[in-house]
């Protein structure tokens, strides 16, 4: 399993506009290649604007390049987000998943009945 994780700026309520784009518009793209296993969007409120981290995981680069093409490390920004963001990476990074253990229900804390 591979993390592709990049990162973007935004003012606040264009934060709000590009949770709402990643998920209406992003994810369904996503979901339509081979190797995509999912995706997790991550904000950080600062003072002056909203640290935004995307994480998706793929099973390998192979899956990767089907999205990315040739240049795996150069970030897939549409032009429509670009406007939602102060400022992006241009790259990406990419994490070997070595650890992840989801929590698993029988873990889960139990309720009084």
């Amino acid at each position: 399993m591979i993390a592709r994780i990049w990162r973007a700026r935004a003012t606040p309520p264009n934060a709000v506009e590009y949770a709402r784009y990643f998920q209406s518009t992003v994810v369904p793209e996503l979901n339509a290649i081979a190797g995509f296993e999912g995706s997790t969007l991550l904000q950080r409120t600062m003072p002056d604007r909203v640290e935004v981290s995307v994480i998706t995981w793929w099973t390998s680069l192979d899956a990767i390049r089907a999205f990315a093409g040739e240049a795996v490390e150069t970030a897939v920004v549409h032009d429509s987000a670009a406007r939602m963001l102060l400022d992006f990476d241009t790259t990406v990074e990419h994490h070997e998943v070595v650890y992840n253990q989801p929590r698993s229900s029988s873990n889960a804390p139990r309720t009084a009945s």
